[in-house]
């Protein structure tokens, strides 16, 4: 313990000495310490005034950091509008075009755009409202163009209906221009026939090459007046657009079943003669001109639409007119008793077969309708002359025939192709072996073959 304790005082004496030596140390430490006590209050200050002011300069940049960041998003979002106003324009500059298109009645090019609305422009901003209610509007745009598009055929059926006379006027006419009859002309010049003197139900039938005198000042007056075609006479349009609509809606097929319907329906119409038509050659040219112009207006289709009537078609229709035309000439020619008429209704079976030919038609049982005509016409003829023999055997006194000069002698010989020598040898005055009937019955009997003949030309061209 002794030893303990002296250790421990001995360790005090050190502490002592060693504080001794430290303590002036740790007063100047203590000093040092005040003082910088004071130094940093005054840095405190310093610092508490720096921070004050960093904070009211913090204020104003927060404010404008805030601001950035809103602005940041604004741009963001502005960014994104654009991005989305980019796909969503298109889809609205084609709905407007589709709209233009509509009220410009352009129903094709409309449904082509909405071609494009479906199948490009909505499925990118099909996630919209607006394009949903766009997508479920345009069928109902294709049904408004259908329903627009077959009213439009139907205006045409009608505008055809109503021209059909006048188109099968014009083709007629042109068909006439061309016809030539030379052969025929040239036959009866060597033949000797000269115009006739009768003249039946006091009209003399000046006619040349089967025309009458005046249907050729007609056709040279026709010659300088513009070729009309059916396409000049009847707008096509509607029907061209109404078969692209219905083809580019995969419809066409019931666009073609009621073409065909309605035409089928029309041309019964066309076929069904006036009640009176036989009374005047107008009512048969009138009845010629309808169906000329139906065909011509079918013919037309048939060759500018792919499909639309085909060939079958315009044949089964032609052999369904012809058998109704056939039967409708062979009624009504029976009832007519003037041979003029009946001439200028061959006249017109002529021109009409000739037009229809022309197209493509084939015509050889109108030709035959015209053998069984020429014979009906052929016993008009003979009643007609009947009569005029009649008249001639009734005012004449069975007398012969005196001359008294040269003049009055070559005025009968003119008449009647008589020569005799002895007779020519005796002096004037002088009787013929002859009374007046037999120059008339001469002459009445060219006239008969002459008006025969008349009928026959022609008839060879089948």
């Amino acid at each position: 313990m002794e030893k303990l304790d002296a250790r421990i005082r001995n360790h005090d004496r050190e502490i002592e000495k060693m504080c001794n030596f430290h303590h002036q140390g740790f007063v100047d430490a203590i000093t040092e310490l005040l003082k910088v006590r004071a130094d940093a209050k005054k840095l405190m200050g310093q610092v508490t005034d720096t921070n004050r002011r960093l904070q009211d300069a913090g204020k104003e940049v927060t404010a404008q950091t805030e601001e950035v960041i809103r602005c940041r998003v604004q741009q963001r979002n502005m960014a994104t509008t654009v991005e989305k106003l980019q796909l969503c324009i298109p889809v609205l500059e084609m709905y407007s075009k589709l709209k233009e298109q509509l009220e410009s009645k352009r129903y094709y090019a409309a449904l082509k755009t909405m071609e494009q609305l479906e199948n490009t422009y909505i499925p990118r901003v099909s996630q919209y409202r607006f394009c949903q209610i766009m997508a479920e509007t345009l069928p109902k745009l294709r049904e408004e163009i259908k329903e627009i598009s077959m009213s439009d055929l139907k205006d045409f059926l009608e505008s055809i209906r109503k021209h059909s006379d006048k188109i099968g006027e014009t083709a007629m006419k042109q068909a006439q221009q061309h016809r030539t009859f030379n052969s025929a002309v040239q036959k009866q010049a060597s033949m000797g026939y000269t115009k006739p003197l009768y003249t039946l139900n006091g009209r003399t039938p000046t006619q040349h090459n089967g025309l009458s005198s005046e249907e050729g000042a007609d056709e040279e007056d026709d010659t300088d007046e513009e070729v009309l075609t059916a396409q000049d006479l009847v707008d096509f349009s509607p029907v061209y657009r109404c078969l692209h609509i219905y083809t580019v809606l995969g419809d066409r097929e019931t666009f073609e079943n009621y073409y065909r319907k309605q035409r089928k329906k029309q041309a019964r119409l066309v076929l069904q003669p006036q009640s009176n038509m036989h009374e005047t050659v107008e009512g048969y040219r009138k009845y010629f001109n309808q169906i000329v112009g139906f065909f011509v207006v079918e013919d037309h289709i048939l060759h500018a639409t792919q499909g639309l009537v085909t060939r079958a078609f315009t044949d089964e229709l032609w052999n369904m007119a012809l058998s109704k035309i056939i039967a409708v000439l062979r009624t009504h020619s029976s009832y007519c008793n003037d041979p003029d008429l009946v001439l200028e209704l061959k006249n017109l079976i002529v021109i009409f077969a000739d037009t229809l030919q022309g197209y493509g038609f084939p015509v050889n049982r109108l030709f035959d309708l015209l053998f069984e005509i020429r014979d009906q016409y052929n016993e008009t003829l003979l009643k007609k002359w009947a009569l005029v023999f009649r008249e001639i055997f009734e005012q004449d006194n069975y007398s012969p025939i005196p001359v008294e000069n040269e003049e009055e002698y070559k005025s009968v010989i003119s008449r009647f192709p008589f020569h005799d020598a002895e007779i020519e040898k005796q002096q004037f005055p002088k009787k013929l072996p002859m009374s007046q009937s037999v120059p008339q019955i001469y002459i009445q009997v060219k006239e008969f073959i002459y008006a025969s003949l008349k009928f026959s030309e022609s008839l060879h061209r089948r």
